[in-house]
């Protein structure tokens, strides 16, 4: 299954389970696979937690497809199961939280290294009005032998950095698991993938749609399973990284392209006049000519950015923002009348090349001097043919389709 598909109800489970009784103020949702060594702690956690604070919840398990009796084990603790078929770590919660019938959810791996004892601020948060509370367990701390180095120093950190930069996410810990949030603001975020990116798309998300996002610290623990983990530190770290790019066409596309067309630009029209020295360095039509690659090269990487964005945006993979506007601003007769202009103007250069080429009775030329001419026709021929494909492809990926 695709990690941005959206899959069947009948495989995530039913939310209609249980609703005899009023809705519990809180469901607490672990996903699990072959957790029996750690599950019932992790439900009596919970379980403690409400009856310290006088809290009405429950605990939701969703199961993604354990064989080592986790499910009989999570009803003699008093939890409900959620049968999901769909595999992946996305999948499991988002049928969880389907069929939870709290206001507030908290999730959180069912592995013991989260104290679901200790939710209780989680709570609190969200009930002062936030959408969405992380914990930190940077500034909780982290025991001996509960996270490896490499995610202690380098894969947390540096993901965490990225999310910061991308998106300006005020979190400190970008994928702790153990996290809250209302179940309206679940609702409102339309999350769509279905694997380990589905942690990074819920903070990325809230972020971008403006909702108020508060951090806990928490301790994580070292998890209490005789198996190794579910996770795969550099494929799962690449998933979100690579997420997190193709979330951000500005980091991946546009900053790139507009640096690489702004210095190919600018480096064409300073060799236009003729040869150009920096000290012992002597520039001519060959670094001309590489400067006119590199504004053909970035004005397609801005272009990838348009058909990134406006593709997310359609697909309700991100929020509407000014640059979902574009199309609308920027349609299809601007883009090939524009498109059209450029490629008249390389025309008119390439003709005024002909003319020099013909007054010398159509011999051999200096390519010092034809090249400067040349150079800017082919550019701008190349430059209006891209501008009228890619109006005509923003116009299909903008066309008004019914919802199914």
């Amino acid at each position: 299954m695709s990690q941005l598909s959206t899959p069947r109800q009948a495989d995530l489970g039913s939310p209609k389970q249980d609703r005899t009784r009023e809705a519990p103020e809180v469901s607490v949702v672990m996903p699990c696979l072959n957790e029996a060594e750690t599950l019932a702690k992790c439900i009596e956690k919970a379980h403690r937690a409400f009856a310290k604070h006088g809290i009405d919840g429950e605990v939701v398990v969703a199961d993604n497809g354990s064989t080592d009796g986790s499910q009989q084990i999570a009803e003699r603790f008093g939890a409900r199961v959620i049968p999901v078929q769909a595999k992946g770590y996305g999948n499991a919660l988002h049928g969880g939280i389907l069929a939870a019938r709290g206001r507030y959810l908290i999730i959180g791996d069912s592995d013991d290294s989260y104290d679901f004892s200790m939710i209780y601020p989680f709570i609190e948060r969200l009930r002062g009005g936030c959408d969405l509370v992380m914990g930190n367990r940077f500034k909780g701390g982290i025991m001996p032998g509960a996270m490896p180095w490499k995610h202690k120093w380098i894969g947390n950190p540096v993901l965490s950095f990225i999310g910061r930069l991308f998106f300006n996410c005020p979190i400190g810990d970008f994928h702790c698991g153990l996290r809250g949030f209302s179940k309206d603001a679940y609702e409102r975020m339309q999350l769509q993938t279905t694997g380990m990116e589905f942690a990074s798309e819920m903070v990325i998300k809230s972020t971008l749609m403006l909702m108020r996002i508060a951090e806990v610290p928490i301790i994580l623990h070292k998890d209490g399973r005789s198996r190794p983990p579910h996770l795969r530190s550099w494929r799962d770290g690449w998933r979100h990284l690579r997420f997190m790019l193709l979330f951000s066409p500005r980091w991946l596309f546009w900053y790139p392209g507009a640096i690489l067309f702004l210095l190919g630009f600018l480096g064409s029209l300073w060799l236009w006049g003729g040869e150009r020295r920096i000290g012992r360095v002597s520039m001519d039509i060959h670094t001309m000519l590489v400067a006119a690659f590199a504004s053909l090269l970035g004005y397609q990487l801005i272009i990838f950015a348009l058909f990134t964005k406006i593709f997310a945006v359609t697909e309700g993979l991100h929020p509407s923002t000014q640059l979902s506007r574009v199309p609308r601003e920027i349609n299809l007769e601007v883009g090939v009348l524009a498109g059209l202009g450029m490629i008249l103007a390389g025309f008119a250069f390439l003709g005024y090349a002909f003319l020099g080429w013909r007054a010398t009775g159509f011999g051999a030329l200096d390519p010092r001097i034809t090249m400067r001419q040349v150079i800017p026709s082919v550019v701008l021929l190349t430059l209006g043919v891209q501008t009228v494909f890619a109006s005509f492809f923003l116009s299909v990926l903008t066309l008004r389709r019914r919802n199914p």
